[in-house]
């Protein structure tokens, strides 16, 4: 079910008001619309994307505080997708003329159901479906993805689920951005140093509900013979069947950690001139679990 439309679905060109002022390029147009809750307050920092008929996003951003977004875009057919925190996705179609803009007027999103959450038990990480990434900067040049390929979790999911725990081991050794000299650098004394620390191993007994589908775990990190508090932002994407009929619930997250506070050194590196990684990494987690055996 998509948000409730409010405004003209026929977009007619409109240039006076506020906007008449809006100095457009040549052969462009402007899409313009404000996005509302159920009670009519404004949403702000919806996220919003204009895509072309064949699916390529053009432009994209958040709507401001009043919840309206004004976007400048070459003359065309386009397609609008509005999404936010707790309610359920808009979608519209939009036809941008030269010079003119082309008002959607007020959309209200409709808030949506939370995903059914797992079942009290115990549960394990599914390794085959899930994935432990992770994206740091070349040090001044570009970003470095790497994944860990081997890891395991369990989770004890209780009632209220806000009282579960989790534990995820991950082989240190596993680490692999796919460049043999860069990872043997990476396991080394230099860095992960993984014949002293050959895990890495996040502990959590606090789950936050922060609204619809979005939660808080917080926990441990023992990362390089330091543990210190990690939270993951994240994401609850409901429950699903497997192939052979077994539930299970999916979720993702993300944190963003500091090399610094693990006593991770890059200084013999850099002495070497090997630049690995820059000071803060971010870890993106894919995770389905199913029911323990």
């Amino acid at each position: 079910m998509f948000g409730r439309w409010l405004g003209n679905r026929t977009n007619r060109v409109q240039r006076t008001g506020p906007l008449a002022a809006v100095q457009t390029p040549p052969s462009a147009g402007v899409l313009s619309c404000r996005v509302l809750d159920p009670v009519n307050e404004p949403v702000r920092h919806a996220e919003f994307a204009v895509s072309d008929t064949m699916g390529r996003k053009v432009v994209g951003g958040e709507t401001d505080p009043y919840g309206s977004f004004v976007t400048t875009v070459p003359a065309g057919e386009y397609r609008l997708a509005v999404s936010a925190e707790g309610y359920t996705p808009y979608r519209a179609s939009a036809t941008i003329g030269e010079n003119a803009l082309a008002s959607l007027g007020d959309v209200t999103l409709q808030v949506a159901r939370p995903p059914e959450l797992p079942p009290a038990g115990d549960w394990e990480i599914e390794p085959t479906h899930s994935s432990i990434g992770f994206t740091a900067r070349h040090i001044g040049l570009a970003r470095i993805h790497g994944r860990f390929n081997s890891f395991a979790g369990a989770v004890r999911i209780n009632e209220p689920v806000e009282q579960s725990a989790m534990h995820v081991v991950i082989d240190a050794a596993s680490i692999d951005t796919n460049v043999r000299m860069r990872d043997d650098h990476l396991r080394s004394g230099d860095f992960l140093d993984v014949v002293r620390f050959p895990t890495l191993e996040f502990y959590s007994e606090r789950f936050v509900h922060k609204g619809g589908s979005r939660w808080a775990v917080v926990g441990a990190l023992s990362l390089h013979g330091v543990t210190r508090t990690v939270t993951l932002d994240t994401e609850y994407l409901g429950l699903g069947n497997g192939m052979e009929g077994e539930v299970r619930a999916a979720c993702r997250a993300t944190t963003e950690l500091h090399r610094d506070d693990f006593t991770v050194s890059w200084q013999t590196m850099l002495a070497r001139g090997i630049a690995v990684v820059g000071p803060s990494i971010r870890i993106d987690l894919d995770v389905q679990i199913m029911r323990k055996a």
